[in-house]
């Protein structure tokens, strides 16, 4: 009886989760996305969430105060940027050691990280002691990277898989250009020198630069404001023992999570049905299926 209860909050929450927002995955790639995997507890995020359900959220509300320190410092922020721009610290993973955004790098996207949840990057203190040092005063910022977005670059539709935070972007050196832009659910934004925005990452969005010019923002996740202090407390609790262990490295003697540790393992088995799918696609869509059918046999039926 537990394992049917447990099986209808699944697919209820997934549901809701593919049908959120006016813009949607199709039914067939939503079943297999981190998202659906992630739905069951995204879905109290949502319920007890005390911002609007909607895809930009406005960044002046009283529960969002620490962003307004950020925003005042945006020049000093841009200064350190630069300089480590300038340098080519601000660039994509040379290895298979970044699962949540390694399919970002493929289309130009690059990162520095200056925090992440629990994990430790003394490079980020090192290079950027400004804005580390910032950042550590702000208890509602979970996460924080630089992050280019090069001539041409675009980052595909997508959604992120966890609903336990916002996002923050603050433009630090853009085109101001309406053809360097993110598109939440929708709703397009082009960033712009020293200014801001809040969205929620768990809508369907996506973002391209068609300028010939680079755009570098300050990328925060921050901890979603929510009604229930149970909620809340779990929501911390996943932070620092689950979104740790993503944590990825801009240098050697920075933090990998172990999520990213096994990550560069996994990734040889993606490369091997990556290369089954070109040669044999019937093949590779049947083992698929057959290996996730399996694993929902296994969790709620035998």
């Amino acid at each position: 009886m537990i394992k049917w209860i447990i099986l209808a909050i699944f697919i209820v929450s997934a549901i809701y989760v593919q049908r959120r927002g006016r813009v949607k995955q199709p039914l067939k790639r939503q079943i297999l996305d981190h998202s659906t995997l992630m739905a069951p507890i995204n879905i109290w995020m949502y319920l007890f969430s005390r911002v609007p359900n909607q895809p930009y959220i406005n960044a002046k509300a009283s529960h969002l105060n620490d962003l307004a320190v950020l925003d005042a410092n945006w020049q000093m922020i841009r200064d350190e940027a630069q300089a480590l721009s300038s340098q080519g610290e601000i660039k994509a993973s040379d290895t298979y050691n970044d699962a949540g955004f390694n399919s970002f790098f493929k289309t130009g996207w690059k990162r520095f990280y200056l925090k992440w949840y629990d994990s430790h990057h003394p490079s980020a203190a090192e290079l950027c002691p400004k804005t580390t040092a910032l950042l550590k005063t702000l208890p509602t910022i979970k996460a924080a990277m630089f992050t280019e977005l090069p001539p041409g670059s675009r980052l595909v539709r997508h959604r992120d898989p966890y609903a336990g935070s916002l996002r923050y972007h603050l433009g630090l050196v853009t085109p101001n250009d309406d053809r360097c832009f993110i598109e939440v659910d929708g709703e397009r934004y082009s960033w712009r020198d020293g200014q801001s925005v809040v969205f929620d990452e768990t809508f369907m969005h996506y973002a391209e630069n068609a300028t010939d010019q680079n755009r570098i923002i300050l990328f925060c996740d921050v901890e979603r404001p929510l009604s229930s202090k149970l909620v809340a407390s779990f929501n911390r609790w996943f932070s620092r023992n689950v979104m740790t262990a993503a944590s990825s490295p801009n240098e050697v003697g920075d933090q990998t999570g172990g999520i990213n540790k096994a990550f560069r393992y996994l990734y040889q088995v993606r490369i091997r049905a990556k290369n089954l799918k070109k040669t044999n696609r019937q093949l590779y869509y049947l083992l698929k299926w057959v290996i996730f059918g399996g694993i929902f046999y296994l969790i709620f039926f035998a």
